[in-house]
């Protein structure tokens, strides 16, 4: 499980979400390790029995009016209640002003507090994009990715088998590489995996023989990218003849990255074989599938079908025809 601190959380955020502190500090008895927010306001009031206190905590105008009806003794009563909980960080929202005992109690506790002068909704919002990013699942893959018309192909297969000259020979021919070597690729809501490269290596390339080379000095700015979203994996092996190829299309073989099923194309490597091209043509014929909703390799299986059943049915009527 990932932790994030509220110390990190504090120096990621502080200008984009406008975030003060007003506690003595940022440490906190509990860091953060869940994406999702709660509002404690039904705690508040009394009502504890599904309260969430290892979420981060907002309070708002709703929660904060609703303590400014109550005596003071019932306002302590109500704080107290709140800080029975070990909680992560509170965050107040619109920047309003709170109760002086709410802050006391937190110092106590070792809960920060944070201020921002954002409307609630759009606060969380962005909290929320934020915190998902930051839990996001990931994995890091050995392989090269690269942007084939629009398509995500993450090659893969043992080391030195050419996926980096593959890479490199689909951006002379206008494509673009996102990452080689290392791959990070994080799963996004509705089972979206983006691919990024390593940030220490950038868009550079190991060629053996050649070395290091910057793909983004040689071919410009336009034969890169910083992420995009893996759609394709192309794995390169050698050729064996012991081993059966898919050579109509029918089965769909799919491989699984963090727990999204992703379309896997085999490709052997005899002498001669030209990748990049085959590369080209699984981009464009996976488009195919998505953008024109057929799949070639069902439609010609169909036409074969029909072709067959018009010929059975005309040798049926040859051989009744006695005339």
């Amino acid at each position: 499980m990932k932790n994030l601190s509220i110390a990190r959380l504090f120096e990621d955020q502080r200008e984009e979400l406008q975030i003060e502190l007003l506690t003595e500090s940022l440490a906190s008895l509990a860091e953060i390790t869940v994406s999702d927010i709660n509002r404690p306001g039904m705690a508040l009031m009394g009502f504890v029995e599904n309260f969430l206190p290892e979420r981060i905590q907002i309070l708002a105008q709703t929660e904060l009016t609703y303590l400014a009806t109550l005596s003071p003794e019932r306002v302590r009563e109500a704080i107290d209640r709140l800080f029975g909980f070990t909680m992560p960080v509170l965050v107040i929202c619109k920047g309003l002003e709170v109760p002086p005992y709410l802050i006391k109690r937190a110092n106590e506790c070792s809960t920060p507090v944070l201020r921002t002068p954002m409307s609630t909704t759009p606060f969380i919002h962005s909290l929320t994009s934020y915190l998902d990013h930051m839990f996001a699942p990931q994995v890091s893959v050995h392989g090269s990715l690269v942007d084939v018309y629009g398509c995500g192909l993450l090659f893969t297969g043992r080391s030195a088998i050419g996926k980096s000259e593959t890479a490199l020979d689909l951006v002379e021919r206008g494509h673009r590489l996102v990452a080689d070597d290392v791959v990070t690729i994080t799963r996004r809501h509705g089972d979206v995996l983006i691919g990024t490269g390593n940030q220490l290596l950038r868009h550079h390339m190991e060629i053996r023989g050649l070395g290091i080379i910057d793909v983004q000095s040689i071919f410009g700015v336009r034969s890169i990218r910083l992420q995009k979203r893996v759609e394709i994996e192309v794995n390169l092996r050698e050729w064996s003849n012991d081993e059966e190829y898919e050579r109509v299309g029918l089965d769909e073989k799919k491989t699984d990255i963090l727990g999204v099923q992703v379309p896997l194309v085999q490709v052997p490597i005899t002498p001669g074989k030209n990748i990049t091209v085959i590369a080209e043509v699984i981009a464009l014929h996976y488009l195919v599938k998505v953008y024109g909703g057929f799949s070639p390799a069902e439609r010609l299986n169909q036409h074969m079908l029909e072709v067959m059943k018009r010929k059975s049915a005309a040798r049926a009527w040859v051989r009744e025809d006695t005339e």
